[in-house]
């Protein structure tokens, strides 16, 4: 990124092959849109080259990336488009998960949508922490200075959330198995 505000321009192309699909997912788990999550992307990485300027090279790369697509998701939620269609969410967790797609059957893709459905009850300020730490992989210590918190309230929050998701996802398989 430090190439990129020197002027090598150029340089975009290799930080959208490392991140467009973290950011992807990112979005996706926080919509459930994949055509919204995408143009979300695109966004992140306009606002990366207007913004390049801010980006100092003291703090990670990535934490700076994330505060952008916060500020993207804060602007996107004001605009309050509601989602125009979901799409399958299996064949968006293959994609995301950058490989070929796979006939896992389908129980995988209702244990996927299952999980997505959970994830989407939960609030925004728990759902952002656990993609943050569990489908990003970013430390406690990024997420805490990317949410201006410290890393102690961070792994409480994570660890309320986890437990929260957890508690939604058996509720909804014991009513499905009540059907």
């Amino acid at each position: 990124m430090l190439q990129v505000k020197a002027g090598q321009v150029e340089k975009m192309g290799l930080l959208f092959e490392r991140y467009h699909r973290p950011l992807l997912a990112f979005f996706y788990h926080a919509n459930g849109n994949a055509t919204a999550s995408e143009d979300l992307v695109q966004t992140v990485f306009y606002r990366m080259l207007k913004y390049r300027h801010t980006f100092t090279g003291e703090g990670e790369f990535r934490t700076w990336m994330y505060h952008l697509a916060r500020n993207v998701l804060a602007d996107a939620a004001k605009k309050d488009k509601p989602a125009a269609h979901h799409q399958d969410v299996a064949d968006w967790a293959e994609k995301l998960a950058g490989g070929a797609p796979a006939d896992a059957g389908l129980l995988k893709t209702q244990e996927v949508a299952q999980l997505h459905r959970a994830l989407g009850q939960l609030s925004p300020d728990q759902r952002e922490v656990l993609v943050l730490s569990r489908f990003q992989e970013l430390k406690y210590e990024q997420i805490a200075e990317l949410l201006n918190t410290t890393v102690g309230a961070v792994k409480v929050r994570a660890h309320r959330a986890l437990g929260q998701l957890k508690d939604i996802y058996l509720k909804m398989e014991n009513g499905s198995k009540v059907h």
